[in-house]
């Protein structure tokens, strides 16, 4: 908003604050006077405001406003003045106060193009779209508040693709997440599932390394009796001087039978020398 523009907006709220105060002047006079005041009000605060006191200005601003809502100036400046000083917020509700309290269609024009403007300061293009439309159906040759509308649509348009793509953004990070957590999950179940294979392969082999032990123990044992046994045939087995009883039996046999042998042959000899007696014939 040039300085020109500016100008220009107070003078012609103040003719439509004095348009207003002629109409009501003899209807009522309390309120004329009412109405008097807070246009003189508005005047000092514009006065002060050109003068760079903010404070005062915004004091009386703010009286002109209690004194009268006929006086459409008085909050339509001070949203100007805090538009100024990037107060947005502040100059929001002014310049809604003015042109909710507008009855001509060009101070309802100006109202909501200055609010068009407050929600393209804070980036709230979809509602700048919306107080421009409201502006250009008071004023619709306004090529100032056109452009401003067509501005805010292009802005929209790449606000609402933006969030599209940090939409899909987000659900993609979050798919990743979906996705390395099932993954560690299941790197963890294979984890704890060889851990498992293990500690059952640590514990057969101790089974087995067991029954070894086990059995060493067992063949120890038996290596131990078998020494014993055959301790006990090598004392049964004779010296290797000494004869068993049985080959002392078989050996009496043995001179048993060479002394018959020999009985035999001495008796044969004896038959053998002997004459033969001539056999009786009958």
């Amino acid at each position: 908003m040039n300085k020109t523009y500016y100008i220009l907006s107070l003078a012609l709220i103040f003719l439509s604050t004095l348009s207003v105060q002629a109409q009501e002047t003899e209807a009522d006079p309390e309120h004329e006077k009412a109405l008097r005041r807070s246009t003189n009000l508005t005047w000092e605060a514009n006065k002060e405001l050109s003068e760079n006191d903010f404070v005062g200005a915004e004091a009386d601003y703010r009286r002109a406003i209690s004194k009268s809502t006929e006086n459409i100036a008085a909050p339509y400046n001070l949203g100007n003045a805090y538009y100024n000083r990037e107060s947005f917020s502040e100059a929001f509700g002014r310049f809604k106060q003015a042109g909710e309290l507008a009855i001509e269609k060009a101070d309802k024009h100006r109202a909501f193009h200055n609010l068009g403007n407050v929600f393209m300061k804070n980036k709230e293009y979809q509602k700048a779209v919306e107080a421009y439309k409201e502006a250009l159906r008071n004023n619709p040759k306004d090529e100032e508040t056109r452009y401003n509308l067509a501005l805010a649509k292009e802005m929209l348009k790449k606000d609402q693709e933006n969030q599209q793509n940090q939409d899909n953004q987000d659900n993609q990070e979050d798919q990743d997440e979906k996705d390395e957590k099932e993954q560690n999950q299941d790197n963890q179940g294979q984890q704890e599932q060889d851990q498992n294979q293990e500690q059952q392969d640590q514990q057969q082999g101790e089974q087995e390394k067991e029954e070894n032990k086990e059995g060493e123990g067992e063949e120890k044992q038996e290596q131990e009796k078998q020494p014993q046994e055959n301790d006990g045939e090598q004392k049964k087995q004779p010296k290797p001087n000494q004869l068993s009883p049985q080959q002392i039996k078989n050996l009496l046999e043995a001179m048993q039978n060479e002394e018959k042998k020999v009985q035999e042959k001495m008796d044969a000899k004896k038959v053998k020398g002997a004459k033969i007696k001539n056999v009786k014939d009958w």
